[in-house]
């Protein structure tokens, strides 16, 4: 809504609202406005939750045996602490006649709920399980879709149903309706693969966090067409405002991994980890950059392979690839310690970070 102020710049004494035409400004803004609203809010919510949920999360019992002593009692749905501030940062310093950012929240908003309503049923029922997993993935492949679909209805006939290849010069491979599956893929695939990293204190978050940063800058370079042009990247007209709702993302997260630090007072949940990842995977079809993702994001693309090469494997052999899956969780079954775990990961996100960045140059 502060955008808006940029129109009152017809005097001299209000020539400082120009500032808010800024994507730089405004994305400072969020961040700094998510952080804050995080400092204000999170403290109650998590007392909140606390209370409301007595016992906490359910543990696995066939995890790590350590968390059934060492984390019992943290109370999840900690998504909350993110959402709220990410949610309400967003409203206040982007364009809302921008349909990218509506795109946005309707998958962020949409996975948040179906991530509350699988800690809920966690929590109330006492189980570790959640909802059929059945459900689940219609609900994310039904919401992934609907946002392919207007993404694809928003971009310009030469861009709607291409898929960019990166390391070549404008090269698009034009899928048409089947750019509905691959949208489908990485929005739903991203979310789920959040949700598997999702395992220690301050795994998941400083990685999406490090995403996120990554395609603020994307997303800045891929809305300017002089900066699009120079790189040789497809031009998205109106992307550039994706900046903001990833930038009040980075800033929520900061909030939250105060909190979630180890020892974690409370667990970011499916509440957090589904819309968080649907974010980043809406982001990267929107600006056509979804292979990139996959790099910038190659930590939880590591995740999720740990996780289908341990169950095929054991369905084909009788055997298991690594001792526990996710993988984070075979790191500790082998001896390392949790923070040991969670910052060479932040690490690996980091180099991976910068990779992804790399191809914006290397055409």
């Amino acid at each position: 809504m502060l955008y808006y102020l940029s129109l009152l710049t017809h005097t001299d004494q209000l020539a400082f609202f120009r500032l808010f035409k800024y994507l730089s400004f405004r994305a400072v803004g969020a961040i700094v406005t998510a952080l804050m609203i995080a400092f204000m809010i999170n403290p109650m919510l998590i007392r909140w939750l606390k209370v409301k949920q007595g016992k906490g999360q359910p543990i696995r019992a066939d995890g790590p045996q350590r968390h059934i002593l060492e984390k019992a009692g943290t109370p999840t749905m900690g998504g909350l602490l993110i959402l709220i501030p990410w949610i309400s940062s967003t409203v206040l310093w982007a364009s809302l006649s921008n349909r990218y950012v509506w795109i946005a929240l309707l998958v962020t908003v949409s996975y948040g709920l179906l991530g509350f309503l699988d800690d809920y049923y966690k929590v109330t029922k006492r189980t570790s399980d959640g909802l059929s997993g059945r459900s689940r993935l219609l609900i994310e492949f039904g919401v992934a879709a609907l946002a392919t679909w207007l993404i694809m209805q928003s971009e310009t006939p030469a861009l709607s149903g291409a898929l960019a290849v990166p390391f070549f010069k404008a090269a698009l491979l034009p899928l048409g309706l089947f750019f509905l599956v691959v949208g489908v893929f990485v929005i739903a695939g991203a979310a789920n693969a959040v949700n598997f990293t999702d395992g220690l204190d301050g795994l998941a978050i400083m990685p999406v966090m490090i995403a996120a940063a990554t395609f603020t800058l994307i997303v800045y370079l891929v809305g300017n067409e002089k900066f699009a042009a120079y790189l040789q990247i497809p031009y998205i007209e109106y992307s550039g405002e994706l900046a903001i709702f990833l930038a009040a993302l980075v800033g929520a997260g900061l909030g939250f991994l105060w909190y979630n630090a180890p020892p974690a007072a409370i667990f970011m949940g499916d509440t957090g980890s589904l819309p968080l990842g649907g974010a980043l995977g809406v982001v990267a079809v929107s600006v056509k950059h979804e292979i990139v993702l996959g790099l910038v994001g190659g930590l939880f693309v590591l995740e999720t392979v740990s996780v289908v090469v341990q169950v095929v494997s054991f369905k084909l052999t009788g055997k298991r690839v690594f001792r526990m899956a996710p993988i984070h969780h075979h790191y500790e079954q082998l001896g390392w310690t949790e923070p040991t775990i969670v910052i060479r990961f932040w690490i690996v996100a980091v180099v991976l970070a910068l990779l992804g960045l790399a191809t914006l140059k290397l055409r």
